[in-house]
């Protein structure tokens, strides 16, 4: 049956319930249930049988499906119990015993967030909670923490080798693989987005701008120079969270925590993963290069995680953190903590079922072939996903609703299938870093105990200013397919924004404020 035009409904209706409801849970199962409907002769009884027979059930009944589940669930695992031996509070305080000046404890900050490169939300309230007594002291304002905060912890996230956010995007990828019979590596596809993600890169370059040449500008120079100059932390009406709303990591009371809480189990991650991939991918019988191409991403990064949370749960009982019993109620948490993700992924992968069932991707790349070069399609993919995920708050939501129409764009019209996936990418986080109701940014002011709208009006215009360098870098790489070119354009036209907005709407502070901080 050839549903043309009306391919686009599910979709469609799945991006406005999201925009409608701030929820992309139930704008997906809508979606689901109107593509089934459509496919069983408009007949929303059918639609609704067929939903969970045709599409949820077999979608996460996959063996593939089941690995990515499951190794989602072993990355809960580990960060619940990098929680519960607090690596990180232990990092950060050796970090703030060497700062000295308003610049040095930006940068350390930033520098933090970077190196928790595993999980957004563990970085935001951790970062953030961690160093809001180093910033204090230095007098640098609430706003600015957690901008820092935010604008690292996300976009780090996609540009690591192994995060949650990694996982579930493989999981995505992995299922348009299969719709459109790509025999191609997940985990090698997402690493070769990387350089083409430019706003996640061009948001940490940004970030290093301002700190270290102090080119803060818009509200932001405004909330510094108020801190700097009066030691007023937030403005005097601010409503910063209280300390009961702060989600603080826990630790056991009275224990000094140690680097080896985190770096132990980050190493074992990070390190198992190349060997791994090898003996997946048939090494040594393989050639090194074509065993890495034919590697078992999904079943290599859930043993290596699988392992590492091993080690930090043995690491905490012999420090005598907590029990073995206390430990299994750890797993179960850590499991539960990932429940949202499994939703969304069934759901991802259904409607990625429904408008392959339908012809949606045919009929959309035959749209496109008609009204609009191939070299412009990066740039569209990065607004659309720009406006889901300000929308609705979510990038997880964006990608899932996202990639399924872009791996197929993608495919036919010959553009390549990393610049399109990163524009995914590079949308969803932009939209999110601009937007009110995205729970990193939620998150982020939480952890750095600021005043959440104020931390969203003093951190739009730097991303805005990132998100124009990243549309320049876009259509370039468009044009040219070159990443390394595009990038040069970015970073080029990042800082020239960045001199400019601080030449005309900064606010300079004088020196002797910064040596009294």
């Amino acid at each position: 049956m050839e549903f043309g035009v009306l391919s686009l409904l599910p979709p469609v209706i799945a991006i406005i319930l999201a925009l409608i409801t701030r929820n992309v849970i139930p704008a997906l199962f809508a979606g689901v249930w109107l593509g089934a409907t459509m496919m069983y002769d408009w007949n929303p009884f059918m639609g609704l049988y067929a939903s969970f027979s045709d599409f949820i059930i077999p979608n996460v009944g996959d063996p593939w499906s089941a690995t990515v589940l499951i190794y989602c669930g072993l990355f809960g695992v580990l960060i619940a119990f990098l929680q519960k031996t607090g690596g990180a509070h232990a990092i950060a305080n050796f970090i703030s015993n060497k700062v000295k000046t308003s610049k040095g404890a930006q940068g350390s900050t930033m520098l933090f967030g970077l190196i928790i490169f595993f999980e957004d939300y563990f970085n935001a309230l951790t970062v953030g909670s961690v160093m809001r007594a180093v910033t204090d002291k230095m007098r640098v304002s609430r706003e600015k923490l957690a901008y820092i905060v935010d604008s690292t912890s996300a976009p780090i996230c996609l540009l690591g080798p192994v995060s949650t956010w990694v996982v579930f995007v493989m999981g995505l990828i992995g299922a348009q693989f299969a719709e459109l019979g790509i025999s191609d590596s997940e985990y090698m596809t997402y690493i070769l987005t990387i350089p083409f993600n430019f706003y996640s890169i061009l948001a940490i370059i940004l970030v290093g701008i301002i700190v270290f040449l102090k080119w803060d500008f818009g509200p932001m120079a405004q909330a510094e120079y108020r801190a700097r100059t009066s030691g007023k932390l937030f403005r005097d009406d601010a409503e910063p969270p209280s300390d009961n709303e702060m989600m603080d990591v826990e630790m056991a009371e009275g224990y000094t925590p140690k680097m080896r809480n985190m770096i132990v189990p980050i190493v074992v991650l990070v390190g198992m993963i190349p060997p791994l991939f090898l003996w997946t991918g048939g090494y040594p019988e393989q050639d090194f290069v074509t065993a890495f191409g034919e590697a078992d991403g999904a079943t290599s990064i859930l043993i290596a995680a699988f392992v590492a949370g091993i080690v930090a749960l043995v690491m905490g009982m012999q420090q005598k953190l907590y029990s073995f019993k206390e430990a299994m109620s750890i797993i179960v948490s850590g499991f539960r903590s990932m429940m949202l993700v499994y939703i969304i992924l069934a759901l991802a992968w259904s409607i990625g079922g429904v408008t392959t069932e339908l012809g949606t991707a045919e009929y959309i790349v035959h749209f496109a072939e008609q009204t609009t070069s191939s070299a412009i399609i990066p740039v569209l993919l990065f607004f659309i996903g720009a406006i889901v995920a300000f929308t609705t708050g979510t990038s997880y939501g964006t990608f899932a609703i996202m990639i399924p129409i872009a791996m197929p764009i993608a495919a036919s019209m010959d553009i390549s299938m990393y610049l399109a996936i990163a524009a995914v990418f590079s949308g969803g986080i932009f939209g999110d870093h601009c937007s009110p109701i995205s729970d990193t940014t939620i998150l982020s002011s939480a952890g750095a105990s600021s005043d959440h709208i104020d931390h969203v009006n003093t951190q739009i215009p730097y991303a805005i200013t990132a998100g124009v360098s990243g549309v320049i870098s876009f259509l370039i790489a468009g044009v040219t397919g070159s990443s390394i070119l595009a990038l040069v354009a970015g970073i080029v036209v990042v800082f020239v924004l960045a001199f400019i907005m601080k030449k005309v709407w900064g606010k300079p502070i004088p020196e002797k404020y910064e040596i009294m901080a």
